[in-house]
């Protein structure tokens, strides 16, 4: 089996200057005047599901492990909205799932409440814990964490323990609410017994606001964040951690409930920089490769109790984007997603986005930020598409994974059609997997430890499915 994604290959290659448009389309820089060309092979044509499922390459195979409000758990059943997932290993070679449940009140099948596993009793959301054989069959389903609000994303820490994030800033009354939310959360994958009375304690110094996904660095603890929101857009921020702090499970916890916990560490957002003039939202650039210094700015009140996070700064003071979503550590850096960016609203072209008239525009982006040079980098750009009837085509990548065989898999969160989207270490896009059910988006796709199972989620049809076929490293000659 291949090692993971390297950037060197990844980064370091021509051909991955890429724009995607349409069937992944791909050139040297900038757009593409030919939409379906130098797509890449990838594992093959996608074969219809006799099911009206998923389709999937030959050779290749999906098991329901669980369906929303029908597969019975330990509490109740499957909840609904399965979104962002943490794996980790499990008994005799098998795996353990923790499920986000994006879940803000009107879903019908809300995450059971379990005494010693709730934040807010007016709240629906939380995470399932699966565990699953080595062959990829579901044996058991439990509540991990109960009673907070649309847990989208989150990340995988280095010490084992998945943090799940709640994409909202929902405050105290509303909808029934008791409580603050727009926390992040960690969940231990040990047992449900691990869980009671910690999982429930929201990590405050993290900030307040709508959170996508987190992702740690294993050196230094520092933690990244995505914030999914507009109006102004978006924010990404870092936490550093307080002198002394001695990472492991349950160690944010006990900053978080210790004197001054709330406030603990450092919470900053990212300011670019080109050639010293600040880049304002990450949809200026145009060009993969295109490549930005990076400077962090103190957040002044983190808890947004007066103010959100977010407008706390003057658009040229930070670098927004909109609907940051996915990212994944990986190679001592982050890759992290920018789903799209639409025209500026209005004839001032401001829309409350900060963005102007001329910027360009997106159907998605990823992007790597390499901690110790100081910089991001664009590495994959989905251009606009203009053909709307366009069969099959790529846009508003949202959950993003590192894949054992090489380059990166996305989940699309576009209109219509959805696919599980590979790039290649060489920047060529490939369709991995089509929801043939709905149109609903892929979340939380997620390697086994052993690589040989790829779960992801379909939301709204509540599907919970594990993929395996012949992995080997895709083709990243052109389709066609």
């Amino acid at each position: 089996m291949r090692p993971p994604l390297s950037r060197r290959g990844f980064l370091g290659t021509g051909a991955l200057g890429l724009a995607v448009a349409g069937l992944g389309g791909l050139a040297s820089c900038g757009r593409t005047d030919h939409p379906t060309t130098r797509a890449a092979v990838g594992y093959g044509p996608l074969i219809a599901d006799p099911d009206g499922v998923l389709a999937l390459p030959s050779g290749f195979s999906y098991t329901v492990l669980a369906r929303s409000g029908v597969s019975p758990t330990s509490d109740g059943t499957h909840p609904s909205d399965p979104d962002g997932m943490g794996v980790f290993g499990g008994p005799g070679g098998g795996t353990v799932l923790i499920c986000n449940h994006e879940n803000n009140g009107t879903e019908p099948h809300a995450v059971p409440t379990v005494e010693g596993l709730v934040y807010d009793p007016g709240a629906s959301g939380g995470t399932s814990t699966l565990v699953v054989d080595a062959d990829g069959r579901r044996t058991s389903q439990y509540t991990s964490l109960a009673g907070t609000v649309n847990n989208c994303a989150g990340g995988v820490t280095p010490w084992g323990t998945w943090l799940s994030c709640e994409e909202t800033s929902a405050r105290a009354g509303d909808d029934g609410l008791t409580l603050d939310h727009g926390y992040v959360f960690e969940v231990d994958p040990d047992s449900r017994e691990a869980n009671l009375g910690r999982s429930p304690v929201p990590l405050k110094f993290l900030g307040r606001y709508s959170h996508e996904a987190v992702a740690v660095d294993p050196s230094t603890t520092r933690i990244y964040l995505t914030e999914d929101a507009g109006d102004p857009s978006g924010l990404y921020l870092r936490w550093t951690p307080p002198s002394g702090f001695v990472p492991g499970r349950h160690a944010l916890r006990e900053l978080a409930e210790s004197e001054g916990g709330d406030v603990a560490g450092r919470l900053q957002a990212m300011r670019c920089l080109a050639e010293g003039t600040v880049v304002r939202d990450l949809a200026e650039a145009t060009d993969v490769g295109t490549r930005y210094d990076v400077e962090w700015i103190d957040v002044p009140d983190r808890d947004g109790q007066d103010e959100s996070v977010r407008r706390q700064f003057d658009d040229d003071a930070v670098t927004r984007a909109h609907k940051l979503e996915g990212q994944w550590w990986n190679d001592d850096g982050v890759y992290f997603v920018s789903s799209y960016a639409e025209a500026p609203d209005g004839p001032e072209g401001d829309g409350g986005t900060g963005r102007t008239p001329d910027r360009h525009v997106h159907n998605g982006q990823v992007w790597f930020h390499d901690p110790a040079a100081g910089t991001v980098v664009l590495t994959v750009l989905f251009g606009v598409r203009e053909d709307p009837d366009l069969e099959m085509r790529f846009e508003r990548p949202d959950n993003i994974t590192i894949s054992p065989q090489g380059g990166l898999v996305l989940a699309e969160d576009g209109n219509g059609t959805s696919h599980l989207v590979g790039v290649t270490e060489r920047g060529r896009a490939y369709a991995l997997a089509r929801n043939d059910l709905d149109d609903s988006e892929f979340c939380g796709p997620v390697f086994s430890q052993d690589g040989v199972h790829l779960f992801v989620n379909l939301q709204q049809a509540g599907l919970t499915l594990a993929i395996t076929g012949p992995w080997t490293s895709p083709s990243h000659q052109p389709a066609g």
